[in-house]
């Protein structure tokens, strides 16, 4: 792999070697100057993976019969890109966060509720017996130790994350297992008919069916790159889910239906809709999908070649493994936002000046995609990666 520079990026060379190993590769050029402020090294993460993606593009493009092009991704403007990838216009997006989230002082150290999710924010408030006002559930977060509110909240069916120092996550089971895994497993699917593709340069993926059953961030960070490529991507929401905060960023280039699949008529269009896809990406716990009638025996029978895209906050293996989770709660758990208080000298958490794990994880999991089809391109085989856990992506 050779990575032309204009300024030291030795840390962005490592970054990209780990993702694509030591197999020759498009020269890979990094412009622009400076970094996100931050305890770990954000740019450089989020500048290898974008790189690692339009790698996978630039060889997609080559099997098609185009020549190998070079990839050069710009640090600055990537930094950005994962701070925001909109500028409003005479408005204003409505606040990111509901108004009960976040970081809370229990009586031995900090938690994070992450209440975005209706049924996590019920879980929370009925585990605490507080309304949702920040002052009464602060009082209430104080008669409990961090890690049995965690425990508690996470079995009452919600999402929270009590603070580890670094030291503390690499010494834990799950630390220790997640740390074993491999960054991106690939898993045959079967095979399939490579097709035809006639693939424009300037729109790669056109004609490319990608089904989206992701939420928050990383699956459709993922899909909006596909997404940006040509594809034609279909995003699958339950009709209650609304986070208007975001949708903004996560909906740039897509569709959307809305399906409830409780109910058998939209779990029948749903199946309807994989039977057209080449892609599925999913960020389902383990068992969810089959409890809807769709394990993975009857995901390749409906449509065999699937190309599989599936990601779990905490991991594949160790006792977290299939935990709900989202960015803010992993750098919890991992060690970052505890990392970045000491560091930095803060009376209190302080994660990542942006959602770094979250997009570096959401474009890993499009160069995957993007390197499947190129497999299935080349030799009629179907792939499903799976990306590895957030937490070990930002460290």
């Amino acid at each position: 792999m050779t990575v032309a520079v204009n300024q030291s990026s030795e840390t962005i060379a490592h970054m990209l070697a780990e993702i694509l190993g030591d197999e020759p590769v498009p020269e890979v050029r990094i412009a622009g100057s400076g970094s996100v402020p931050a305890v770990f090294p954000v740019t450089e993460l989020v500048t290898a993976v974008l790189a690692a993606a339009g790698v996978a593009v630039s060889e997609l493009l080559a099997t098609a019969g185009s020549e190998l092009r070079p990839v050069t991704v710009d640090r600055r403007l990537a930094s950005m890109w994962c701070g925001s990838s909109l500028r409003p216009d005479g408005w204003q997006p409505p606040p990111p966060w509901d108004a009960v989230a976040g970081d809370y002082q229990a009586a031995d150290g900090w938690i994070r509720l992450h209440t975005n999710a209706p049924d996590h924010r019920a879980a929370a408030l009925s585990v605490l017996g507080a309304p949702p006002e920040r002052e009464q559930i602060a009082a209430a977060v104080l008669g409990w130790s961090a890690a049995e509110l965690e425990t508690a909240v996470v079995q009452a069916g919600g999402c929270a994350a009590a603070m580890q120092s670094l030291a503390e996550w690499e010494a834990s089971e799950q630390g220790r297992s997640v740390a074993a895994e491999q960054l991106i497993r690939w898993e045959d699917t079967g095979g399939t008919a490579a097709g035809e593709l006639r693939l424009n340069p300037e729109q790669p993926l056109a004609g490319l069916r990608v089904l989206d059953l992701t939420r928050v961030l990383a699956g459709p960070i993922a899909t909006r790159f596909l997404a940006s490529l040509g594809a034609d991507v279909l995003r699958v929401d339950p009709p209650w889910w609304d986070e208007p905060g975001i949708v903004p960023e996560v909906m740039l280039g897509k569709r959307s239906v809305r399906l409830d699949l409780r109910e058998i008529g939209d779990r029948e269009r749903l199946r309807a809709l994989l039977a057209e896809a080449d892609v599925l990406v999913h960020g389902y716990r383990p068992g969810a999908l089959a409890g809807l009638g769709l394990d993975r025996a009857t995901r390749e029978g409906i449509r065999p070649g699937l190309i599989e895209i599936c990601l779990d906050a905490y991991g594949w293996t160790g006792p977290l493994a299939g935990r709900r989770g989202f960015d803010s709660i992993v750098q919890m758990s991992a060690g970052i936002a505890d990392a970045g208080m000491r560091v930095l000298g803060r009376e209190r958490p302080t994660p990542l000046p942006v959602q770094a794990l979250d997009h570096a994880t959401g474009y890993l999991m499009a160069h995957a995609a993007v390197r499947a089809l190129e497999t299935r391109l080349r030799s009629g085989r179907g792939a499903g990666p799976r990306s590895r856990s957030h937490a070990q992506l930002g460290c």
